[in-house]
């Protein structure tokens, strides 16, 4: 795997994505708590209106290195014909803007054929996206005389799970991925792991207790074969391969119900095989490491941002992202959140346009922004959301109050500290 330089590595992502106003608030964030235990947010005090801005949010170390290697392929293959394996992230602008340099996409989000292979010759460049593909798609493109190691931009995180993965099967474990079955990386994740050893998908905690009931007996185990259709692997013997397991996760899904998932897959082995915690590892493995450290630290960063008390919550991402669902998931345990994915989805002063990851439906709701003085606005965005964009959202919604220029000053304040 390659080596995890996230704590000293600048990648040259384009200016277009960035914000000198949120670069100045993440580097005096990051100048005083170098060592990350401050989750209270940042105020942006324009008087009429307050904006909260999570900790942690924007682009992670996987993303802007899959940026980065996509304009650098870009540049250094003129002339020749570019392709992404998918989304390479799940940005709506990002996306665009590669479209527009010219580049295709050969499938969409999930795994349908957009152009036929029989199109791509040996002279094609094909960027693997960030969530990485499976062993499949990979030997296919190779078949073709595709290369897939150069312009391979998955997340250097995502290859922890596979080699943590690897590393269970050699121990004997067979695996338990939680993930959205049809998500990127989890159909990635679950052919790097089966390719060791038995492996099969819960996308939830109710998978998780169904998956239980055949660990114990509860439930005949040729029921687990039309109940689990498709989130097994080939040969997949539901009697002994679930004797000895690990779980690991799809990095984007929310840490606590991974944690949750595991601790409950835990239990139920230590009781059935009457097991303690010095002797859990004879049947299940600790995989606690496999965690998203961008995961968890844009998860962490909405819980201290929701002990501020507000009005409303703006979460800013693709979506078909899911780590920007989750976050959306945590804020609407406490106020009304609002998930947008452009500026244009802010219609006025009174109409705002935002989606509902619940049935996949965008909403319009009127009079969003309260009467109150201040307003008290909550405000994170997804791990591939371009900071540029969280910019727009504040500027767009100071306009309507006329405080452009406090959020001006409000820049040169955190620049100048």
């Amino acid at each position: 795997m390659r080596l995890l330089y996230h704590a000293m590595k600048k990648f040259e992502v384009p200016s277009i994505y960035r914000s000198e106003l949120i670069t100045a608030i993440k580097n005096k964030r990051r100048q005083d708590d170098k060592l990350k235990k401050d989750f209270s947010p940042t105020l942006l005090d324009l008087g009429p209106v307050q904006f909260y801005l999570a900790r942690h949010f924007g682009f992670c170390y996987g993303v802007e290195n899959a940026i980065e290697i996509a304009f650098r392929t870009i540049e250094e293959n003129p002339g020749k014909r570019i392709f992404l394996l998918s989304e390479m992230i799940h940005n709506p602008q990002v996306n665009a803007t590669l479209l527009d340099k010219g580049v295709r996409f050969l499938q969409d989000t999930y795994g349908q054929q957009l152009i036929p292979f029989e199109e791509l010759h040996a002279g094609d460049v094909v960027i693997i996206p960030a969530f990485g593909t499976t062993l499949e798609m990979e030997q296919q493109l190779q078949e073709k005389g595709i290369s897939t190691e150069k312009y391979n931009t998955t997340c250097p995180f995502v290859e922890k799970v596979w080699n943590r993965s690897e590393q269970l099967a050699g121990k004997g474990y067979s695996i338990v991925v939680h993930g959205k079955p049809k998500h990127e990386e989890t159909r990635a994740t679950f052919s790097h792991a089966s390719s060791h050893t038995p492996t099969v998908i819960v996308n939830d905690m109710n998978d998780a207790v169904e998956l239980a009931r055949y660990i114990t007996g509860e439930k005949l185990p040729d029921a687990f074969y039309d109940e689990f259709a498709g989130l097994y692997s080939k040969g997949f013997d539901i009697e002994k391969d679930l004797q000895r397991f690990g779980v690991v996760n799809q990095t984007t899904q929310l840490a606590s119900d991974t944690q949750a998932i595991a601790e409950y897959l835990k239990q139920v082995v230590m009781q059935h095989y009457q097991l303690n915690e010095s002797t859990i590892g004879e049947r299940f493995a600790d995989t606690r490491d496999t965690l998203c450290y961008a995961t968890n630290d844009n998860q962490t960063a909405v819980t201290g941002l929701l002990e501020t008390p507000a009005h409303l919550a703006l979460v800013i991402g693709g979506y078909n992202s899911s780590n920007t669902t989750h976050l959306v998931e945590l804020c609407e345990t406490k106020l009304p959140t609002y998930f947008i994915n452009s500026t244009d989805k802010i219609l006025s002063a009174t109409e705002i346009l935002h989606f509902n990851f619940h049935n996949k439906q965008e909403y319009l709701t009127r009079d969003y922004l309260p009467s109150a003085t201040p307003v008290k606005i909550l405000v994170t965005s997804g791990a591939s959301c371009p900071d540029a964009l969280v910019e727009a959202v504040l500027r767009k919604i100071a306009s309507y109050y006329e405080l452009e220029e406090q959020l001006d000053e409000q820049e040169q304040r955190f620049k100048s500290l």
